[in-house]
């Protein structure tokens, strides 16, 4: 009976340690329910280490309300000292089959999307990220007011392996 337990026991501890996220820096998530096309998703990152190299990822949950095959963002890095950097950019969030792509379970699926790569944040103090739709329907140009089906939008930081 001992055996076992620490047989056990010694099973679940490796599992934690080999469950670790060992490149993880920063991951946040904000919920949502409805996306307003004038809504930003916004994100405050503090003490980034200058001197390492890191990978920088946009991660989306959506359900089955989503109605779309791809989704546009905009998104904007304020550096403490002021510099500004945009980007529009395009993810398929299926496949041509229609099947969602992304990793969950049910309704939900879950994709971590790349967005840059080999960053290094050399300015110290506050960078803030922010993330907005948008969305068009063809022939629309104010964009889709309510964006459905997008339960929650994250930023995630790793150290990259560069």
């Amino acid at each position: 009976m001992r055996s076992a337990l620490a047989v056990s026991s010694l099973i679940l501890v490796i599992v934690i340690f080999s469950s670790c996220d060992r490149d993880r820096v920063y991951d946040e998530y904000e919920s949502l329910s409805g996306w307003h096309k004038d809504s930003l998703v916004n994100f405050e990152l503090k003490n980034i280490d200058s001197t390492q190299v890191y990978d920088l990822f946009i991660n989306v949950r959506n359900n089955n309300e989503y109605q779309y095959s791809n989704l546009f963002l905009i998104t904007e890095i304020k550096f403490p000292q002021g510099k500004v950097i945009s980007d529009t950019l395009e993810y398929k969030m299926t496949k041509p089959d229609g099947e969602w792509l992304g990793t969950g379970f049910g309704d939900v699926k879950e994709n971590k999307l790349w967005y840059k790569e080999n960053v290094k944040f050399e300015e110290s103090g506050t960078y803030k990220v922010s993330i907005q739709q948008a969305m068009r329907k063809n022939g629309e140009v104010d964009g889709i007011q309510e964006l459905e089906g997008i339960t929650d939008v994250g930023f995630r930081i790793e150290k990259s392996d560069n």
